[in-house]
């Protein structure tokens, strides 16, 4: 019989923990790999009978390959904190994981920000493979948007990944500066160039969510993710433009 573990990554997540962990019932493991939490996080997991293991912050592709190399079951199903199931969706694990010709599937997600589930700017088709068969999969070692290999088939389930990734607009500020400085080092890693028009980026990335993507459907919430996600990949060019400058110039 096929088993699962529920593998997650923390650091503070006291207020989306519990509703993250209760979404899996299913789980015949829970593995929660912690980076030095300070408030309740810890407590919550170990209540919810999970095996907790603390590990330093190694990057967010790092970080979940460790996690993943902490489970013990067949499958794997890898959430953020901030994320949780629909009932459909957990509702058909237990049969997607008896399968014996897919080693993963895709799961679709839905984001609610600002106060309203955004179904359009870029987030309303959103899916990410998160559920696969352990021994056939590869965890990408990315600092940010890191993402895992499968050696096999891969099909899509139904129901939804319920993502809130930001309580308000002040949390989603707070985190702006480093998600754009891990994004600008991964590009800059890789060999990436800041676009010469790079001042560009803010007007282009609101107009592509607000307007070519229908962001104005989702109303306010769908006008504020798309002027913050122009504000996004300004402040990304402009750390990457640093980067190659910083990289040309002679060493003292």
């Amino acid at each position: 019989m096929s088993s699962l573990s529920l593998v997650v990554i923390t650091r503070n997540e006291e207020r989306d923990l519990p509703r993250c962990l209760a979404s899996v019932p299913c789980a015949n493991e829970v593995v929660v790999v912690d980076s030095g939490s300070t408030d309740r996080t810890l407590e919550l997991a170990r209540d919810a009978g999970a095996k907790v293991i603390s590990h330093p912050w190694s990057g967010y592709g790092p970080q979940k390959a460790f996690a993943v190399s902490q489970a013990q079951s067949e499958w794997v199903l890898n959430l953020d904190a901030d994320e949780a199931l629909s009932p459909e969706l957990a509702s058909s694990l237990p049969q997607a994981i008896a399968r014996d010709d897919v080693n993963g599937f895709k799961l679709r997600f839905q984001s609610e920000m600002f106060g309203r589930t955004l179904r359009h700017g870029g987030l309303g088709h959103e899916t990410h493979l998160r559920l696969y068969r352990r021994a056939r999969a590869k965890m990408g070692q990315q600092q940010v948007h890191e993402g895992v290999e499968i050696d096999g088939i891969v099909e899509t389930l139904p129901g939804h990944v319920l993502h809130r990734p930001y309580a308000d607009l002040s949390e989603y500020l707070a985190k702006l500066d480093s998600y754009t400085t891990l994004a600008a080092t991964q590009r800059h890693a890789a060999g990436r160039k800041p676009w010469p028009l790079w001042p560009a980026r803010m007007p282009i990335g609101f107009l592509r969510r607000y307007v070519l993507q229908l962001g104005f459907l989702d109303g306010y919430a769908g006008f504020l993710w798309a002027a913050l996600g122009g504000l996004h990949d300004l402040i990304r060019e402009a750390k990457l433009r640093d980067l190659t400058l910083g990289a040309r110039s002679p060493t003292p």
